[in-house]
């Protein structure tokens, strides 16, 4: 079932990779609470993973958004369809939106404009992966950064092709 899928990054590091961006998400945060913001549905892997890593003496408190711009395809739709909204309102509160993965930014350039509109102390970026190079949007800035990969499609961790493969503990490139 898996034929079609070649790892490119390992369970191991991304491991250990979600602990540095922990210990670094705890340094930044020191003294404050910070509340996550999960992208789902792929976000919530990695949202569950960072959260555990983050040291117990900063206090953090967690929402759930679900923003849809991909349908069953493999390319981004451009048009960004808010599936469920916050339950919580940000006024006042230090930020930190969880995403799995940026691609063309377009999404998360609408999403970031939304939030910011609700007043929070601070919004930063966090995601597990990265494709620079697809960049479309450049107002999109990633503060902490899991790995930066190449244009290729991927799966696991939390990401999917037509919602399957998001289980697997690797992120894998997918051949279609």
């Amino acid at each position: 079932m898996t034929d079609n899928i070649k790892v490119m990054i390992t369970e191991d590091r991304i491991e250990e990779r979600v602990r540095e961006l922990g210990a670094q998400i705890s340094r930044d945060y020191a003294g404050k609470t910070v509340h996550m913001i999960c992208v789902l549905k792929g976000g919530v892997y990695f949202m569950t993973a960072l959260s555990n890593r983050i040291d117990i003496s900063v206090p953090v408190s967690m929402d759930f958004m679900s923003v849809s711009s991909y349908g069953a395809g493999t390319k981004s739709s451009g048009i960004v369809k808010i599936v469920k909204d916050l339950d919580e309102p940000l006024a006042g509160k230090d930020v930190l939106v969880v995403e799995d993965i940026i691609d063309s930014g377009r999404t998360l350039s609408y999403l970031l404009k939304l939030l910011r509109e609700r007043k929070p102390a601070s919004l930063r970026l966090c995601t597990l992966l990265d494709k620079p190079d697809r960049r479309v949007m450049k107002d999109v800035v990633v503060d902490y950064c899991g790995f930066e990969i190449e244009d290729k499609f991927v799966v696991g961790c939390g990401m999917d092709y037509d919602q399957k493969y998001r289980n697997l503990p690797y992120i894998g490139e997918i051949t279609l």
